[in-house]
């Protein structure tokens, strides 16, 4: 079976997902989870990567983030890998691979789903099950973004500083977006998309990453799948 794509515009925001080898967890005490958070903010300085969001599950990761050129992206991710499987394998007394394979990723459409994006990432232990709330989960991002709590890995994109002029504002109208009737529910194109390597976004704005890359993008199917 031929690798999915992996696109990458510089400047353009980025939804990536690393998974468990096998679904198996990935993470299992405290010092894990900031065991890999530490490699990330590290990663992430020394490539050129911005990190907006992310969440830390059981046995996968997701993150939003905008690269500064074509392989910052790739590069952060194997540095993280690199570093956290060290730790993992040193601190449960094991060896070989942690993680299935490749990250998949997702270029995103800034003006139409960057903020559900946001939404996505964040709610995740709540579809999951283990809280529910998103401010009930230590180990994401939306701490710093609906509340405004200082985290050292997080790198506002301009989208959500046009929020408001203060970081009150801010913060309350994220928020807002996480309101059972913010009528932003788009998990299905969100998840189809990185599941497929596609660009998140409509039809225009993956011409325009064609255009950008100089390159067809994959046939993959658009919009939601049936249920």
């Amino acid at each position: 079976m031929p690798r999915i794509q992996r696109l990458c515009v510089p400047g353009v925001p980025l939804h990536i997902v690393q998974r468990g080898n096998n679904k198996q967890p990935c993470f299992f005490r405290t010092p894990d989870y900031l065991a890999y958070l530490k490699a990330l903010k590290n990663a992430a300085l020394r490539y050129g990567v911005d990190v907006h969001a992310y969440v830390l599950m059981t046995n996968h990761v997701h993150l939003l983030v905008t690269p500064d050129d074509r392989t910052s992206a790739s590069r952060t991710m194997q540095h993280v890998g690199r570093k956290y499987v060290q730790h993992f394998n040193s601190a449960h007394n094991r060896t070989g691979t942690l993680w299935e394979g490749r990250f998949r990723s997702s270029i995103i459409d800034a003006d139409r789903y960057l903020l559900a994006c946001y939404r996505y990432i964040e709610l995740n232990p709540v579809r999951a099950g283990m809280v529910k709330s998103p401010v009930q989960y230590r180990w994401s991002s939306f701490q710093a973004n609906a509340l405004g709590n200082r985290d050292a890995i997080i790198s506002p994109r301009q989208e959500w500083l046009d929020l408001g002029i203060t970081m009150s504002e801010r913060c309350q109208k994220y928020r807002r977006l996480f309101d059972a009737n913010s009528g932003h529910d788009d998990v299905e194109e969100i998840r189809y998309a990185v599941r497929k390597g596609l660009p998140t976004g409509s039809k225009l704005f993956r011409k325009e990453i064609e255009a950008l890359l100089k390159k067809r993008i994959g046939s993959g199917r658009r919009g939601r799948p049936p249920k």
